[in-house]
């Protein structure tokens, strides 16, 4: 929650009405402040961008890790060859960090259904509710707003099917087509 709750603090900190990094420089070139993180239209690019910028850091290690374990004597032999840098990303590091890229598709692939809770939680308000509410927000609300914890259950439920069907789906695909599988 920490990390979540970080991540909604910096977009609060630059986009905030009152005290925001984008609306003090857009009072002091002489426009006027914005609700930005009202907006429904740009609640969606306020998610993912913030996602994305809380994700990158960690994908970077995962794949810069695995770019470190490939044999140096397959560039160097690739470089005596005359293989241009792009001729030994394409030959060399792309097929070497595919299985690795395949496995990372699939783990996150159990995942599409499930926007996160939290986040969306953190930047949801009454006038971006239109585009903000989520599975994970509207299970909350039904179930412990209203306390309708069967229907609940079942929304929560047929997500996780949805989910675990998916996530079959593509570890099948996966295994036929680039045989790399999560089992």
């Amino acid at each position: 929650m920490s990390k979540i709750l970080s991540g909604y603090s910096i977009l609060r900190n630059f986009f905030s009405v009152d005290s925001g990094l984008v609306n003090n420089i857009r009072e002091a070139l002489g426009l006027s402040r914005e609700l930005f993180l009202a907006s429904p239209k740009l609640f969606p690019h306020f998610y993912v961008w913030s996602g994305v910028w809380q994700g990158v850091g960690w994908g970077s290690i995962i794949y810069i890790s695995a770019l470190a374990g490939i044999d140096p004597a397959l560039h160097e032999s690739a470089r005596i060859d005359g293989a241009s840098i792009l001729q030994r990303i394409r030959h060399i590091d792309i097929p070497s960090i595919l299985p690795l890229a395949v496995t990372m598709l699939i783990m996150n692939t159990g995942h599409i259904m499930s926007v996160g809770f939290d986040k969306v939680y953190l930047m949801q308000n009454s006038l971006n509710l239109s585009s903000s509410e989520v599975i994970s927000t509207y299970v909350y609300k039904q179930g412990l707003g209203s306390a309708q914890y069967g229907y609940a259950t079942a929304v929560g439920l047929f997500t996780a099917v949805v989910n675990v069907i998916m996530l079959l789906t593509v570890n099948t695909i996966s295994k036929r087509l680039s045989e790399t599988s999560i089992w």
